[in-house]
């Protein structure tokens, strides 16, 4: 590893994470890579502790870059994945002494030394290291990678949106825990996740696997879904992987939790199922909540009865305008009403539109009571200004009595 690092015209990147058993390294993970910089090629090395990263950046050749480089390869992390420009090694720690080594070619695309860029050259454009790999158990026993850990090109979009679905939730529990919106989690309290409308549990499985064992945050994970089979397929999945997951039978509405959730996921629940999961995320008080709405039929028909406000005509006249206004128009209440009611609130897109049209994403962090609910609020002002104008009634607003 150490060699294929220090070869600039090779490496692409190399990741360590997580520790080996009955040791605390000072870093949970390492990012290592080439960048170009006015005074020249450096090694940027990048650590991250529970909380924030750290970014040192050494000269190529320098005796700094080869002590630092010697110094993260010393410490007893449990993983690291080295992909250079013609393979990909991953060395797992199994014991003190015993480490599963495993190594797969990586097909040229015809660039490179003789076609064009280097693809060890530093390029916003180059592939993100992934938070889970697609050989992880986790994909295998869902069904998105085979038995040999190779992605399913069926399964490829799926694959996509939950990884960068879990990226969100990785940096917003990172913000959240670092600026103390979020509860430090102990074995005896640990963080308490739902997941609502779970479905075949691939998120709910992969922020279990995510936090508990890369990260080391101990986690206790609830997926709710109105399907009967979806529990007991779930349920035969964590039995399968040996991992702490409860699956409960229930609408999102209506489901019962014996502790209130410290975080709310929805990944792309229908229209306003996702309503639902938002008003249950502030009648539980949630931290932080994600949300990654799915369809918007409600706002749309009530757009499509309502007369149109002036001037606005040509964006309701033609359907495609129409859907992609109430997209917009819905989201845009929705974040509205939760920042009434007590949250910070950012709308992000968090996959690309290439692998789901649904790919807006809701990140609110709960900042304390309900902020300018009252009638004279600049936010309820703006809110009712903008529901008053275009003659819709959300049903978030009826979900939340406001």
């Amino acid at each position: 590893m150490r060699s294929a690092i220090l070869d600039p015209d090779r490496l692409v990147t190399a990741v360590a994470s997580g520790r080996q058993r009955g040791t605390t390294p000072p870093w949970r993970r390492v990012e290592i890579r080439y960048v170009e910089l006015k005074a020249g090629r450096h090694l940027q090395i990048t650590t991250y502790d529970a909380t924030q990263a750290f970014t040192a950046n050494h000269p190529v050749g320098g005796p700094a870059l080869i002590a630092a480089l010697d110094e993260l390869l010393d410490l007893p992390l449990a993983r690291w994945v080295v992909t250079t420009s013609t393979e990909r090694t991953t060395v797992e720690a199994k014991t003190p002494h015993t480490a599963l080594v495993t190594t797969e070619a990586i097909e040229s695309d015809g660039e490179g030394a003789s076609g064009g860029a280097s693809p060890a050259a530093a390029s916003h454009d180059r592939a993100k290291e992934r938070l889970l790999p697609e050989s992880d158990p986790v994909f295998v026993a869902l069904g998105i990678s085979d038995r040999d850990g190779r992605l399913k090109p069926s399964r490829t979009a799926k694959y996509r949106q939950v990884e960068e679905f879990l990226r969100q939730l990785d940096a917003a529990i990172s913000e959240a825990l670092g600026s103390g919106r979020l509860r430090t989690p102990t074995t005896e309290e640990p963080l308490r996740i739902v997941d609502l409308g779970c479905g075949n549990g691939y998120l709910t499985f992969a922020a279990q696997r995510y936090l508990a064992s890369v990260r080391e945050l101990p986690v206790v994970v609830t997926g709710v879904d109105v399907k009967e089979q979806s529990a007991s397929h779930n349920a035969a999945v964590a039995e399968q992987l040996g991992v702490d997951a409860r699956f409960v039978v229930g609408t999102i509405d209506g489901v019962e939790l014996d502790q209130a959730p410290d975080v709310v996921l929805a990944l792309h629940a229908c229209d306003t199922a996702t309503d639902d999961a938002l008003a249950r995320a502030v009648a539980w008080e949630a931290p932080l909540v994600l949300a990654a709405p799915c369809c918007h039929h409600d706002i749309a028909a009530q757009l499509r009865r309502a007369p149109t406000p002036s001037p606005y005509a040509m964006l309701t006249r033609h359907g495609i305008l129409r859907e992609r206004l109430a997209d917009t128009l819905t989201d845009g209440i929705r974040a509205s009403l939760l920042r009434i009611s007590g949250y910070k609130v950012d709308v992000v897109q968090f996959v690309e539109s290439r692998h789901t049209p649904r790919n807006t994403l809701l990140r609110a962090v709960r900042t304390g009571g309900a902020v300018g609910a009252m009638k004279g609020g600049s936010v309820r002002k703006e809110y009712d200004e903008l529901v008053s104008t275009w003659g819709v009634r959300p049903k978030l607003a009826d979900l939340l009595g406001l």
